[in-house]
């Protein structure tokens, strides 16, 4: 009888721990913990267990936070658990939300750097996103480099433009770092691939000569005839007379409409009074300018002046481009 009730009772305790087990199972792998749209939620770097579980209970997304501390415990995951920012989508267990928290797979956020952009567009662009940890406001470009690590160097166009997706409270150094390395990356491949005969020295200086195409056309097509004219006159020693390094010089100075007046203000960039490259790009180039700079198309022309469509007209020689700026600038200016 006693061997009967020893058995009962091992029995008993037996069901009571597969109860126990499948009721928790049933809580924590198949039981969403909500049930409504996705829902974001942060955990801070250096919370312990109970405090991301407290948080999360608090941010409405765990019903029973010992559920989490449980389940952590009992996987040895109590230390697993990244900070960062998750999206918990609907339907997530309690299983599905440890599984999140120990991947590390953090909502991204992102920010385009555009083709043309000055250092000035590129840092008003990064002090504004609020999703960047901001330290810089305030420094002056040279203070900004040297925390960069760049010390001494100019930051015109030394960001690559594109769209960098990144994680809540990256810092903005970290964000330029990565923007600064890769145009550097992008760059010595483009110059190893380079077209020979060129006359640029190093890859900054074609780097200065993309940022010049850069900013004279929007037309994919006319990049390399632009940079085909601007080698030839350097080939040549002729002045380059691009109007967007006359603006650059300017600043401030520019209201819109460049005059005969500006043309003739002396100024490290302007480059109808001075013969060669500027000291630095005069904005952000994108890799087709950077490619034409290093592959301008065969030719003869030396002049180019603008439609008013948005293209430009090329010449071979001063005769023709005066004919062309007759045709199509003088000509259409209002009376």
């Amino acid at each position: 009888m006693h061997l009967r009730k020893t058995h009962l009772a091992w029995l008993l305790a037996l069901l009571c721990v597969l109860t126990a087990s499948g009721y928790l199972y049933v809580r924590w792998y198949l039981t969403a913990v909500i049930t409504g749209r996705a829902m974001i939620v942060e955990i801070a770097p250096g919370e312990s267990l109970r405090m991301v579980a407290d948080t999360l209970h608090a941010q409405g997304v765990l019903p029973h936070p010992l559920d989490l501390v449980m389940l952590a415990r009992l996987h040895n995951d109590a230390n697993a658990i990244r900070a960062g920012e998750y999206q918990v989508e609907s339907g997530t267990s309690v299983a599905g939300l440890l599984q999140l928290l120990r991947s590390g797979k953090v909502v991204m956020h992102s920010l385009t750097l555009v083709d043309g952009w000055t250092f000035a567009q590129v840092l008003a662009a990064v002090e504004a996103d609020p999703d960047l940890k901001h330290s810089l406001r305030g420094m002056d470009a040279a203070a900004i480099m040297t925390k960069l690590g760049y010390a001494g160097q100019n930051p015109e166009g030394m960001f690559y433009p594109d769209t960098y997706q990144f994680p809540r409270s990256t810092s903005d150094a970290a964000f330029l770092v990565r923007a600064y390395l890769a145009m550097q990356t992008h760059l010595q491949e483009a110059w190893r691939a380079r077209a020979p005969g060129l006359p640029y020295r190093t890859p900054y200086e074609a780097l200065i000569m993309a940022s010049i195409i850069e900013k004279e056309t929007a037309q994919p097509k006319e990049r390399g005839e632009i940079a085909g004219v601007f080698v030839r006159r350097l080939q040549k020693g002729m002045k380059l007379q691009s109007d967007p390094t006359v603006i650059y010089g300017l600043g401030s100075r520019y209201h819109g409409k460049l005059t005969y007046k500006d043309l003739r203000t002396d100024t490290p960039y302007n480059s109808y009074t001075r013969y060669g490259l500027p000291p630095t790009p005069i904005c952000m180039p994108g890799m087709p300018s950077i490619v034409a700079a290093l592959h301008p198309t065969p030719g003869n022309a030396l002049y180019f002046v603008a439609r008013g469509d948005g293209t430009h007209q090329f010449s071979a020689t001063l005769k023709e481009q005066t004919a062309a700026v007759e045709k199509y600038q003088i000509k259409h200016q209002p009376p």
